[in-house]
């Protein structure tokens, strides 16, 4: 009981202050019936601090649900609301270089249901082996290979909205908070190498850290099945993109798709069997 009010009240104060910042940025940024207040090229810095805050209270409640005597604790919603946090920090960190405004409502509201997430499923199983450097690379690199993935996905939802609106003459307050298409486009495809990077890092650390420990390669189920499947979807938009030049939606569906199979590697295989078949 303990340990659940420890994780309520960071978890707990992380999502109510992402719902507040969430509603703050959608009427400054997106909503065309509250007058908004200039703010210059970049976001007032107590925006930028009120993030930070409420990041610093989700790490903390991940924390305590990740760490206790048993040892390293993991779950489906633990996945999810970690990837989030990565995500969310990534972008936080994103926006001291590049004003990306027109972002924050989907990102932080996302972040409501990400900290509440392990609240409303609380159970986990005890991950063995958690101390051994091998499997802490692997879990490292894929953590932020998903969070850069989600990242893009969310940048790619947007990309295609701002794309639609312009295509069609609608401008609008929202679109007006967006930055351009071409800067959006070129942080996508950062983000893009950068987490094929890490997700090829973490494929061949969890080669490694199977032989190494069990003896054996990696087993081939449905978590390695959608991981190496989504690998290859961004190798062929990464490649399509430096051979080709792809771009606009052809790049976006791609990202979509690869992102969509990706989540499916451990989110959604956890979600399975921890929720649907309750199976530890």
């Amino acid at each position: 009981m303990a340990t659940i009010v420890n994780q309520l009240i960071p978890l707990g104060l992380a999502g109510f202050l992402y719902l507040v910042l969430g509603r703050h940025f959608w009427l400054t940024r997106w909503s065309e019936s509250v007058p908004s207040s200039p703010t210059g090229l970049d976001a007032p810095a107590w925006e930028k601090l009120a993030i930070g805050t409420t990041l610093l209270l989700h790490a903390v409640g991940l924390k305590l649900a990740l760490f206790n005597d048993e040892g390293m604790q993991f779950s489906f919603s633990l996945a999810f609301s970690l990837m989030v946090w990565l995500a969310v920090l990534i972008y936080w960190l994103e926006s001291f270089r590049v004003r990306m405004d027109g972002l924050q409502p989907m990102v932080l509201l996302t972040g409501v249901l990400a900290s509440l997430l392990p609240l409303l499923f609380p159970q986990t199983h005890t991950i063995t082996h958690a101390q051994a450097l091998g499997f802490r690379v692997h879990f490292l690199s894929a953590m932020l290979a998903y969070s850069l993935f989600t990242l893009a996905a969310a940048h790619a939802v947007f990309m295609g909205f701002a794309e639609r609106r312009l295509h069609q003459r609608q401008l609008s307050r929202r679109m007006a908070s967006m930055p351009p298409l071409l800067a959006m486009e070129s942080l996508l495809f950062r983000m893009l190498s950068i987490a094929f990077v890490l997700l090829t890092l973490a494929l061949g650390s969890g080669l490694f850290y199977s032989d190494l420990l069990f003896g054996k390669a990696l087993p081939f189920d449905h978590k390695t099945f959608f991981a190496i499947a989504s690998w290859i979807i961004f190798a062929i938009l990464l490649g399509g993109r430096h051979i080709y030049g792809w771009r606009g939606r052809m790049a976006l569906r791609w990202t979509l798709a690869g992102f969509a199979v990706l989540l499916l590697a451990y989110v959604g295989s956890r979600f399975v069997i921890e929720v649907l078949l309750h199976r530890p």
